[in-house]
């Protein structure tokens, strides 16, 4: 009796603790869910600053975009082209025999997409963000409380990306192989 109870406790904390990330969304925005698989995309590139470490990854739209020299070639990514930007704190790590970093905590994840009739007014992308606590390894909408400070509408990233407007408003180089 003792062992099904501890068994049942532990079930129902796993069950309560757990968060299906793919029901969130970005009010007025961007769905978790649109981007269901993001985890298993390809590498466009990696970033790292002192405090920030990212993989940037794409979607097969993306890819063959990036394969047939968008944006350097002064095209448009397609409408279904997607990215997600994986970010962690970094940290040196205790195992490797030089001084290596590596990623820590996840911090957050952002996401891109090319969809020119929904987001005509952004230029043909939506972006939205979402915070992770690595210690709950809970995601929730960003804010305009975080760094960099989101707005809750898909419009959140334009002000940024349009620095890179005659590149289609994407920052990210494919990396080389």
């Amino acid at each position: 009796m003792a062992v099904t109870t501890v068994v049942l406790a532990g079930l129902t904390h796993e069950a309560i603790s757990a968060q299906d990330k793919y029901a969130l969304k970005v009010p007025g925005g961007l769905a978790f869910s649109e981007f269901k698989g993001y985890e298993s995309w390809q590498v466009i590139s990696i970033s790292h600053t002192d405090k920030i470490m990212a993989v940037i990854l794409g979607n097969p739209k993306m890819i063959e975009a990036y394969k047939a020299g968008i944006p350097g070639n002064g095209k448009p990514f397609p409408d279904g082209a997607k990215m997600a930007k994986i970010h962690w704190k970094p940290v040196q790590s205790t195992t490797a025999p030089a001084p290596t970093t590596v990623p820590d905590g996840q911090t957050n994840v952002d996401f891109m997409v090319k969809d020119s009739k929904r987001f005509a007014d952004s230029a043909g992308w939506g972006w939205g963000a979402f915070e992770h606590d690595p210690a709950s390894g809970v995601f929730r909408p960003a804010t305009t409380s975080d760094l960099p400070p989101q707005a809750n509408d898909a419009k959140c990233g334009l002000q940024c990306h349009t620095r890179v407007k005659t590149r289609d408003f994407v920052f990210t180089e494919f990396a080389a192989r």
